[in-house]
């Protein structure tokens, strides 16, 4: 082990290694061929997720303020879930990414992105979160942009936009907790904000800083609007671990930061979880586009996680945190097989694309909660967190769920047919196929650290009817919903984004409004020869560059990160 590692050396390699990689795809030698080591980067993560260890606790003393990384099971089957979907994403973009452009700066910002997601789980100090959290954030920018068309430029626009948004906030917030806590350890700070001392307001200001930086990610509506532009933009396998993994970095920062106990917070936040578990899927019915389809069931699904997680944070000693990151390990590899399947499917023909649909249709019933399912699983066991009145609630979304994935499996199985080769089929196949599998399975062998019930009352009647009717109450009202549309001449439509058309017409309005008076102000006050403004144009388009540059890269997050550092040796020193 090396000196300045400080515990078990897994933890910080599952950090290290990806990050190298991400440095070595650089070079002249590795850039044409730094697609095909996509696959290795999550190997460590995942060896870590699988291994048992003694020792929680790895120490970094020599990096940023000190890192710290943890283990505890909602990490660790969270960060399993994590590395083994960038591992089947990795090898699907080998496979579908023949002629990617640029591959070493797809692949260099594949594994950026990889080591802040993998980060967020294993952070244990909030420096090391925070910058985890910005890498995450900031290195998928370049995944969503990466096919340079139009609608990718302006769903990265609108996703960096959103991104720094929410790093603006959460900085905010970390360096408010840290002044209280006076201590970077996260557990302590969130200790910190159930101390008497701390005023109430401050406390609410906090709160909702940290509801809103992380809501942004995770999907809560109406913070969401960056997710349904950015799936249908990026490459399929950077759609899969956006809808699967990266949004879990949002879900792991609302258990991991948030109080419990609060008669507030919690109530809010299974509010605005159930209600944008609803919300979101009849924006959804209504898209044209397969992933866009998905990314509203993504933010239905992230919706109910979080509603889970207020429902376990409004009383002490709650267990919905825990249990919404089961949730969330069933829904990474069912959605990430699911976006997978996008480009696998019209690859096949004839008996192959049928067998291949009925596959899918498996993981979308799974996903709405068919009895013994991986789905069924996960939503038995977030229902006790959930007050009585509002089980039936919870159970009645396999029922809008429903709804959505039979819109998603019709415009599947309309997709035009494509050629490829059939190696390239055959890997792509074996990973929706994995991820399915692991969707189906893995809530099976976590069931019993997670839900102290055996499996005897799974096989119980009332367990079994509890799954299988939202399902069926689904299937026909699809099956209306469907003939009913097909008697319309003009099917109803909503933007993809949906508030975010209206939010752009306003905010453009407004700009043109101000460029125009800008424009009258300065005609007026202008001298009869531009001579005396001369001096200032050097400053002027030094200026102009700047902000040039920092609307182009995404420069915010590297310097949201530097204050951090700043501002917390401020307040510990």
């Amino acid at each position: 082990m090396m000196d300045w590692v400080q515990g078990p050396l897994m933890p910080f390699l599952a950090l290290a290694w990806p990050l190298l990689m991400a440095g070595l795809m650089v070079l002249p030698p590795l850039r044409d061929r730094a697609l095909m080591l996509l696959p290795l980067a999550p190997l460590p993560g995942l060896m870590l997720a699988l291994m048992p260890l003694t020792d929680t606790a790895t120490e970094v003393p020599i990096l940023l303020l000190g890192v710290r990384l943890e283990t505890d099971p909602t990490a660790l089957a969270l960060l399993g879930m994590t590395a083994a979907l960038w591992l089947a994403a990795g090898l699907y973009a080998v496979a579908y990414m023949k002629a990617p452009r640029k591959p070493a700066i797809f692949s260099g910002f594949w594994c950026l992105t990889l080591t802040g997601n993998l980060g967020v789980f294993l952070a244990a100090d909030a420096v090391t979160f925070y910058v985890a959290f910005a890498a995450v954030s900031l290195a998928a920018y370049f995944l969503v942009v990466h096919d340079g068309t139009a609608e990718a430029l302006r769903a990265s626009r609108i996703y960096i936009i959103m991104a720094v948004l929410g790093e603006a906030m959460l900085l905010i917030g970390f360096v408010l907790m840290m002044a209280q806590a006076e201590t970077l350890l996260i557990a302590e700070m969130r200790h910190g904000l159930t101390d008497p001392m701390l005023g109430n307001g401050q406390r609410q200001l906090i709160v909702a800083l940290l509801i809103a930086g992380f809501g942004i990610k995770a999907g809560l509506m109406p913070l969401h609007l960056w997710l349904p532009l950015a799936h249908p933009a990026a490459p399929t396998a950077a759609s899969a671990v956006l809808s699967g993994a990266i949004v879990k970095a949002g879900l792991i920062g609302l258990i991991r930061f948030l109080p419990e106990g609060d008669a507030i917070t919690g109530p809010v936040l299974l509010a605005l979880g159930l209600a944008g578990a609803y919300a979101a899927v009849i924006l959804g019915v209504l898209q044209s586009r397969i992933k866009a389809v998905l990314a509203y069931s993504t933010v239905s699904q992230m919706s109910l996680m979080l509603a889970v997680v207020g429902a376990g944070l409004a009383v002490a000693g709650g267990s919905g945190p825990e249990i919404a990151g089961y949730y969330g390990v069933h829904h990474g590899f069912a959605k990430g097989a699911l976006f997978l399947a996008v480009g696998w499917i019209p690859l096949l023909g004839g008996a192959a694309r049928w067998a291949a649909l009925a596959l899918v249709a498996v993981l979308c019933a799974s996903v709405a909660g068919w009895p013994l399912t991986g789905g069924a699983l996960a939503k038995a066991a977030i229902k006790p967190a959930f007050p009585a009145p509002l089980v039936m609630a919870v159970t009645a979304t396999g029922i809008t769920t429903t709804l959505l994935l039979v819109r998603y499996l019709y415009l599947l199985a309309r997709s035009p047919a494509k050629s490829a080769a059939g190696l390239g089929a055959r890997t792509m196949g074996l990973t929706v196929m994995g991820t399915g599998f692991a969707a189906l399975v893995v809530p099976w062998a976590l069931w019993g650290v997670h839900d102290p019930r055996g499996p005897a009352y799974l096989m119980q009647p009332d367990t079994l009817m509890a799954g299988a009717w939202p399902v069926t109450v689904g299937l026909v009202l699809a099956g209306l919903v469907g003939w009913q549309q097909n008697r319309l001449e003009q099917r109803p439509r909503v933007p993809e984004g949906d508030l975010i058309v209206p939010l752009e017409r306003t905010i453009g309005t407004l700009m043109s409004g101000i460029s125009g008076l800008a424009e009258t102000i300065i005609g007026r006050n202008r001298p009869a020869s531009d001579t005396a403004a001369e001096p200032l144009q050097p400053a002027r388009q030094a200026a102009q560059a700047l902000e040039t540059q920092v609307q182009r890269w995404p420069m915010a997050g590297v310097i949201l990160v530097g204050l951090m550092a700043g501002l917390a040796w401020l307040v510990l020193r």
